[in-house]
């Protein structure tokens, strides 16, 4: 009899390889999925349960599966990614230094021009400053500075 392809094996490795990419160039889109990179681990589950599967398979009906030699080495493969994706997104990447060139509380933020949610240019200077003709009245801004990877 012929043994068949552990297709199980193969497609588990691939969800595996799947979750870090797609996590890359879509999940990383959105704040709900970036911010904490949850969306992954189901796909690394659904992975790493195929490859177990499909293994568990090679080692009982070996006759019918091939997969004793390969399937321990994409286990080891996919486990090893998992736990890179897991400990770069959850660990390494909470452990970033403070920004030395940021504004600190309460010192004064150079003058800037940036784009507002229309398009607009907007400085600062001018938003600061006080009407032509108007009662000097005292102004304030509320600078929030995100520290992220967009």
């Amino acid at each position: 009899m012929k043994r068949r392809w552990n297709a199980l094996l193969w497609s588990g490795l691939l969800l595996v390889l799947a979750a870090p990419v797609s996590y890359l160039f879509f999940f990383v889109r959105f704040p709900a999925t970036r911010d904490i990179p949850w969306a992954p681990l189901p796909i690394f589950g659904a992975g790493l349960a195929s490859v177990a599967i499909g293994l568990r398979r090679a080692f009982r009906e070996p006759g019918l599966y091939r997969g004793r030699v390969a399937g321990p080495i994409l286990m080891v493969v996919g486990v090893a990614v998992c736990g890179l994706f897991v400990f770069g997104m959850f660990i390494q990447a909470r452990r970033l230094p403070a920004s030395s060139g940021a504004p600190r509380v309460g010192q004064a933020a150079p003058d800037f021009t940036l784009p507002d949610q229309d398009g607009h240019e907007v400085t600062l200077s001018k938003i600061l400053g006080t009407e032509a003709g108007a009662a000097a009245v005292p102004r304030a801004v509320l600078l929030i500075f995100y520290r992220g990877y967009w």
